[in-house]
């Protein structure tokens, strides 16, 4: 079913509603009720995949443990080698010709437990080839995260699905936020960097370049009440040079600052006037040329 089109828009199916019980395209998606359960067709299939990574994280925490025996039980046998030394070297010492039979007793069971030690080593080492096990898990482990184009990974704030590097993200991935909010592009050293689009649970997007987990270069803010910026940003603001195009037909061309109209800008109206001036933090200020569609020209002080 994940290979049929959308009736209504031609698209795909990406995901399943199960308020609905039917699959919806994106477009479909950014029309529905928010309040339903979406489920995306690539969770279930990549589902999966993941879930093998973190058998084998187990598998490897697990042979990580019994290795930490091995070293506890080898530390246990140098303890008692240190201390069957340093009996042996006292008795030397004093010259003990008729030594302590407890002391030979308790010698003896150190060697008895030293030996059982050293058996129960070899005998893990020989049943589950620890060494050999250990470097193939982790060689599939790595294999897994650095070659698996669609590996579903869970953060705090959300859900990835995408490339993967050293077990960050990198490449082109889908984020799926808490929130509702949706980002899908390029990602480099686990952070929003390249070309993306961010969807807002608002309905507002925005189309263009990150940089540092953040919008900012080129690119594209749309509006859910019709308005739309296309120009610089900076921080996630606008800032630099741009349009805004106002949904009543207006648009401004100009300066920006911190999201606001700051520096020269053109204002031109739906009627075909243009105003010529200065802004500052939003507002308009010193004086203003307006060209009239009639070819009147006239001017204001703000």
């Amino acid at each position: 079913m994940i290979n049929y089109l959308c009736k209504i828009h031609g698209e795909r199916y990406t995901s399943y509603c199960k308020e609905c019980e039917k699959n919806i395209c994106d477009k479909c998606e950014l029309e529905h009720d928010k309040n339903h359960n979406i489920i995306y067709h690539k969770d279930i299939i990549k589902l999966r995949d993941n879930n093998n990574i973190n058998e084998l994280k187990i598998k490897i925490d697990q042979l990580k443990n019994e290795i930490i025996d091995i070293i506890n039980k080898l530390n246990k046998i140098i303890n008692n080698i240190d201390i069957y030394y340093n009996i042996n070297k006292n008795l030397i010492n004093c010259n003990i010709r008729n030594k302590n039979y407890q002391i030979l007793i308790n010698l003896n069971n150190i060697n008895k437990y030293n030996n059982n030690i050293i058996d129960d080593i070899n005998n893990i080492i020989n049943e589950n080839n620890i060494n050999h096990k250990f470097k193939y898990l982790n060689e599939i482990y790595n294999k897994m995260i650095d070659n698996n184009d669609d590996i579903v990974k869970m953060y705090e704030f959300g859900k990835y699905i995408g490339d993967l590097k050293n077990d960050k993200r990198e490449g082109k991935g889908v984020m799926l936020y808490n929130c509702e909010d949706r980002y899908e592009g390029e990602f480099k050293n686990d952070k929003r960097e390249g070309k993306g689009i961010y969807y807002y649970n608002s309905g507002n997007r925005y189309e263009g370049e990150f940089n540092n987990d953040k919008i900012e270069g080129k690119g594209i803010y749309y509006y859910n009440d019709g308005d739309k910026y296309e120009g610089d940003f900076k921080n996630n603001k606008r800032e630099g040079k741009g349009i805004y195009y106002y949904n009543e037909g207006d648009r401004y061309e100009g300066d920006f600052k911190n999201n606001k109209k700051e520096g020269k800008g053109i204002h031109y109206y739906k009627n075909g006037d243009r105003e010529v001036g200065d802004y500052l933090m939003g507002k308009k200020i010193g004086r203003n040329v307006t060209l009239h569609f009639n070819g009147d020209i006239s001017s204001r002080n703000y």
